[in-house]
């Protein structure tokens, strides 16, 4: 049980960074080659690899060459395999490089940057998120052991595990505005977010996590803002099967540049009032009630507002509503 499980985590590991995978190959395809060259050319190993490293690096001195069918054969399947793969590594390194010297110089602002958004964890939803995030908000900052050529040049990071506290200290989770977990699976969400919790207890947490008992369990623990992503979907799907246009109606109300979302808070004057005489006076779109940790949206029954409640609306995006 041990190997299996250490090559498979190896194997996790190495398919996340791409350009250590292609440099393994790269290495894997010259040995083999010089190999295959000593034992075809009948010559020492230490030639053989001389003659694969020019050969790779394509300078091609021409002092050893094969000398017959075989030979010409490991040549050709050398320089077809090895050449690509060597040049796509090569390119991998010097992409890492520059963007890590960008992330250094971006990272120079970590220290001062205050009221960002924290992003922990590595998961797919990255790749649609991440670019929704940095264009609603100004700051956005990366805890994740994700490959950097996967992220945007202008996103600070910082490359390590976002259960680790010391990694975390480097973010400036208590100064942050808002934290927001991912993971490949519900206990990487789960571990994050309560380590997060922990070094930052004031910062709201929003957690994506995979199933509804993920979701359950962490607002058990406190973290009382979270969403699972499959109820999400499957829910969007069955409504849209009934009402087709429902999807897009969610999708607009969304991603409207006109309106937004937003949480008010409760006026002097709404409170003991039902939540149907709000609607009716406020000049925003009040899609619900939040009370309770719970949204209600009165439509089956007209929830009473209390003090410690607040107002989900919808309004434009120019409109200041009071709080």
């Amino acid at each position: 049980m041990t190997i299996p499980f250490f090559v498979m985590v190896m194997w996790k590991r190495m398919t996340r960074h791409q350009t250590l995978t292609l440099s393994l190959f790269a290495l894997g395809t010259t040995l083999t080659g010089a190999l295959l060259f000593a034992w075809t050319q009948h010559v020492s190993l230490f030639v053989a690899i001389y003659w694969a490293v020019t050969t790779v690096t394509t300078v091609g001195y021409g002092d050893v060459t094969p000398h017959n069918p075989a030979g010409r054969l490991v040549a050709m399947a050398t320089m077809l395999t090895t050449i690509p793969l060597a040049g796509a590594a090569f390119a991998g390194w010097a992409a890492s490089m520059a963007s890590l010297h960008i992330r250094r110089v971006l990272g120079m602002t970590l220290d001062k940057m205050r009221n960002h958004l924290v992003v922990l964890g590595d998961s797919p939803l990255l790749a649609h998120l991440l670019p929704d995030l940095m264009h609603e908000h100004q700051h956005v900052v990366l805890v994740s052991n994700v490959d950097a050529n996967h992220l945007p040049a202008d996103l600070p990071s910082i490359n390590g595990d976002p259960t680790n506290a010391h990694v975390l200290a480097k973010a400036h989770l208590a100064s942050a505005r808002q934290i927001v977990v991912v993971g490949q699976t519900d206990g990487e969400v789960l571990m994050a977010a309560l380590e997060a919790k922990h070094l930052a207890p004031e910062v709201p947490i929003f957690a994506i996590t995979h199933s509804r008992r993920a979701m359950q369990t962490l607002k058990d623990l406190g973290v009382t803002h979270s969403v699972a992503a499959q109820d999400l979907l499957g829910h969007t799907v069955a409504k849209s099967l009934e009402t087709p246009h429902a999807a897009d109606w969610l999708v607009s109300l969304l991603t409207s540049e006109q309106t937004t979302l937003k949480e008010a808070r409760i006026a002097p004057e709404w409170i003991g009032q039902p939540l149907s005489a709000v609607r009716a006076k406020s000049p925003s779109m009040v899609l619900g009630l939040v009370q309770a940790g719970r949204v209600a949206i009165g439509v089956t029954h007209d929830p009473i507002i209390q003090a410690e409640d607040a107002l989900l609306m919808l309004m434009p995006v120019s409109r200041q509503e009071p709080e």
